[in-house]
Parts: structure tokens; sequence; C-alpha cells
């Protein structure tokens, strides 16, 4: 028995985890992360042109670590306007991604855990709804529909099935029509050094 009992407890040990926000020492970890799991493809992406020279959106990016402290998972929060509403008015919201669990991590609760926390820090945070690219079949468990989405489009090609909605304060998508557009702040570039 004594043995069973070392086998599962080794096994949760090693599976264990934790979720921080973002810092800038875990940028280069990312970025390596979503290459590898994403590859080139990532930078085509329609939610790609929202996210570019932005940063997200204030408290919004989240990293899993493991028991060393190394970077396993990521996602991240954008400001965008949904569209408009009735009366003309721009809609903000978040768009959400890209979520990404190293490969040797999967299926242990880490993209879900990363969900979780980036919803409820939105929702704390005070915003009103959550726009993404996605799987429908994974999303729904988070609350995430098309139907919220209907009368938005992303800026470029997109598959109208996975782009999806969660609103956190009820009806605040509720009229909202029109292309996403990026609202967040722009990312500082370094000025370049002048050769002496």
């Amino acid at each position: 028995m004594a043995t069973v009992l070392d086998s599962v407890r080794a096994f949760f040990a090693h599976s264990a985890f934790t979720i921080d926000q973002e810092n800038a020492g875990d940028v280069v970890a990312r970025e390596r992360l979503l290459d590898r799991v994403m590859g080139e493809a990532r930078f085509r992406k329609s939610s790609e042109t929202l996210r570019r020279g932005r940063l997200p959106a204030e408290g919004l990016a989240f990293v899993a670590r493991d028991a060393e402290g190394h970077v396993i998972g990521t996602v991240r929060l954008w400001n965008v306007e949904a569209g408009v509403d009735a009366d003309g008015n721009a809609v903000p919201a978040l768009l959400l991604g890209p979520l990404a669990v190293d490969c040797e991590h999967e299926g242990k609760g880490i993209g879900g855990a990363l969900m979780r926390a980036a919803i409820t820090e939105a929702r704390d945070r005070g915003h009103g709804a959550v726009l993404l690219v996605g799987d429908p079949e994974y999303y729904e468990r988070f609350g995430f529909f098309a139907a919220k989405a209907q009368h938005l489009v992303m800026p470029g090609p997109f598959e109208r099935r996975r782009f999806l909605a969660l609103e956190l304060k009820d009806g605040w998508l509720d009229g909202a029509a029109g292309v996403l557009v990026p609202s967040g702040r722009r990312r500082v570039m370094p000025a370049a050094r002048k050769a002496a």
C-alpha cells in the first residue's frame, strides 16, 4: 500500500503548477512556448492584427509555472472595441489569446486554470465581455458561445463558428455590431541607438 501511495504522490507532485501574473522576466519563455506550441502561423491570424504593437489589458496577462518556476502555460487578454451599439458608441471588450500550454504538460488542467484566472480577474476589474477565436467544444465549458458574437467580425479571415463571446455583465454585447478594432495601450519601442 505504501508503494501505491508513493506512486500517487509522485504523480501529483510532478503535475503541480501555479498561476501567476506575467512579469517582464517571463517574456522570452512565453514567446518560446508560443513558438513551440503554435509556430509561425500564429503571426498570420486575425487576432494577431488586434494585438500587434499593443500591450495586454492591465493586470490580464497570466502564466502557469511548474514546480521549478518554468513557464509552462500562458494566456493574455487585450483591450478592443467590439463594434458599436445602437447609438453608435464603441463597445469596450477584451480579446483573449493566445492560450497555450506546453505539450509536455497537456491534460493536467493548466489551460482550464489559466482560463478561470483570466475570466475571474477580468470580471473583478469590471470588464463587460470577452471574445476569442477558438474551438467551441473547448471554450463552451467556460461560457463562450457564438451567438453573442453573431453581429461582430474579426479584421481578417476567421471561422464564424469559432468566433465566441462571454458576457461578464449581462446584456453587454446586446446590439453590438461591426468590426473589432484594437483599443489598448500601445507598446513603446525603445529608440534605436546612434552609432558613435
